[in-house]
């Protein structure tokens, strides 16, 4: 077992790298670049691993889904959802995941974006279920429910996070970059 103290050091660690590595997407990112529609398709880059790919509501639906419940300190409730695994898009899309997951490729990471332009940062270790034991999903229901027009029609759910900051809702694009 880890000492409290280590575990809140690279827990501290990490969230700081997370937010040096927005500060300096938006300080390379011009202003003007307009985000992607958030009608109903989802924009998942994986770099030089694989061609841009969008999906359709439709698309993500026919993947197979698990279900994870996260609980909501906003509202004091428990919420289920549904979707695709994030480990399971990228895998399909080829980037590192499992044993391939070591080396270099453990300094690329992931940028979730809303339409509004809220972003998170996740370790592309952080969406491995042989690196992370939480699950990080593509959601389009809630309750059995599709999302509504103010959460979707996708949402990215953390389920190991003890806030849901990183949760982000009306999400258009996943983006692989490297930390290189």
């Amino acid at each position: 077992m880890l000492p409290k103290r280590y575990l809140a050091a690279v827990f501290c660690g990490s969230f700081l790298i997370s937010v040096a590595l927005l500060a300096q997407q938006a300080a390379t990112t011009p202003a003007a670049t307009a985000l992607p529609s958030a009608k109903d398709t989802l924009l998942l880059s994986a770099g030089h691993y694989h061609a841009p790919l969008t999906l359709t509501a439709a698309d993500l639906k026919a993947k197979p889904h698990v279900t994870v419940t996260v609980h909501n300190p906003h509202s004091n409730n428990e919420e289920t959802y549904s979707g695709v695994s994030l480990a399971t898009l990228f895998s399909e899309m080829g980037a590192p995941l499992g044993k391939d997951l070591r080396g270099p490729a453990l300094a690329t990471y992931l940028v979730a974006t809303g339409s509004d332009g809220y972003r998170a940062v996740f370790s592309l270790a952080e969406i491995d279920p042989s690196f992370h034991p939480g699950d990080v999903i593509v959601a389009d229901a809630m309750n059995g429910k599709p999302l509504d027009a103010q959460t979707g029609p996708f949402r990215l759910v953390v389920t190991e996070d003890k806030r849901p900051a990183r949760s982000v809702r009306n999400l258009v694009s996943i983006e692989l970059k490297s930390a290189d």
